[in-house]
């Protein structure tokens, strides 16, 4: 039996992963305790989504545990000891709103869960393959120094930048600038990650993403913007742009090409890997250009207003630059444009509504 934890299972790249693993005939585990639901309220509960799974996945496997919970963390690892060939670590507190308001809580689910998570792997299957959904927010508001061009409806990194043609690569800084609370919890999660590879020799990785989307995203209002955006747009809901008049951008991945690269690596496994992961420039857009994607799709006009203060840490201009993964696993690829990122968030907010879970 070759069994995969997934913690954060509920969640979007959760759920992504739970089915794409068992499909490749794995044993799935899931730890989800719908924290998501506290941190964003009822309308974000991701247990919509662990209900599906529980009923279309045969042999899933559920722990609704919290990851600050060492000792019931502990007791999934032992439960199935050396039978775990990968860990995928979702679970997460995502917003930098939201960790201002309850730090201990932020570090505590973020740092503090992915240590639990990493200590019962040494323990009871040194050997899994072990996947961290890091984020670009590690680099702190580092992103926001870059000579920044108006383009359109749309920011752009100069032409003349070594970034502008390929994006942010993973030699960027995370010293000496602005990060927010979230943005450090996850920072030392990060480095903790690394330092279980290197010390210990475990095959772990760092997966520092941009924007993640997909159907299965419970999108809120502090949380999943391009999801959330195309709730607002369906459902008549006022949505508010925060800054920059709009031009931000932001890669977007949608999940499944991210959880395929999850089992890349965890097929060709690497110590203490770092890489920077998202749409890149094959798949990125402005809020502007967002706006205007999903009212096409809709066929309707978003109500939305716009605030001159921006969020503390948010990037102004976000492109990742993943030559090092497909460096290390060429035959790896996006099998979801921009185009079809919105198609299927789109389908996904009209099944939702249809099932009433939205």
């Amino acid at each position: 039996m070759s069994v995969i934890i997934v913690t954060g299972a509920g969640g979007l790249i959760g759920a992504e992963a739970v089915r794409f693993f068992a499909a490749q005939g794995k044993t799935v585990v899931g730890i989800d305790n719908d924290m998501r639901a506290h941190f964003f309220g009822d309308d974000a509960s991701t247990k919509w989504s662990v209900d599906r799974l529980q009923s279309q996945i045969a042999g899933y496997r559920h722990h609704a545990i919290d990851v600050r919970d060492s000792a019931a963390v502990t007791r999934v690892f032992a439960e199935y000891q050396g039978d775990v060939s990968g860990i995928i670590h979702a679970a997460a507190q995502p917003s930098h709103d939201w960790a201002a308001r309850e730090p201990l809580v932020d570090f505590g689910v973020n740092a503090l869960g992915t240590l639990n998570l990493l200590e019962a792997a040494r323990r009871h299957c040194p050997g899994a393959a072990f996947m961290f959904l890091s984020t670009n927010k590690v680099y702190g508001d580092r992103p926001n120094e870059l000579p920044l061009v108006e383009v359109g409806r749309r920011f752009e990194c100069a032409p003349e930048h070594p970034y502008a043609a390929f994006g942010i690569d993973e030699s960027m800084s995370i010293d000496q600038n602005k990060h927010s609370l979230f943005g450090v919890s996850k920072a030392a999660a990060d480095l903790m990650v690394q330092e279980y590879g290197r010390y210990f020799g475990m095959k772990t990785a760092c997966f520092r993403c941009g924007c993640l989307t997909g159907p299965g995203h419970s999108g809120a209002e502090l949380h999943g913007f391009l999801s959330y955006l195309m709730i607002c747009t369906v459902t008549g809901k006022p949505y508010t742009v925060y800054g920059y008049k709009g031009l931000q951008v932001r890669d977007n991945i949608h999940s499944y090409d991210l959880v395929a690269a999850l089992y890349a690596f965890y097929q060709v496994p690497r110590v203490a890997a770092v890489y920077n992961l998202g749409g890149s420039r094959y798949s990125n857009c402005s809020m502007l250009e967002a706006i205007a994607a999903c009212e096409a799709r809709a066929d309707r006009h978003l109500q939305w207003s716009y605030a001159d203060q921006n969020r503390v840490g948010d990037h102004i201009w976000w492109i990742s630059d993943i030559r090092r993964f497909k460096a290390d696993y060429p035959t790896w690829d996006f099998t979801y444009s921009l185009d079809n990122i919105f198609d299927a968030l789109y389908a996904g907010v009209r099944s939702r509504l249809r099932d009433r879970s939205l």
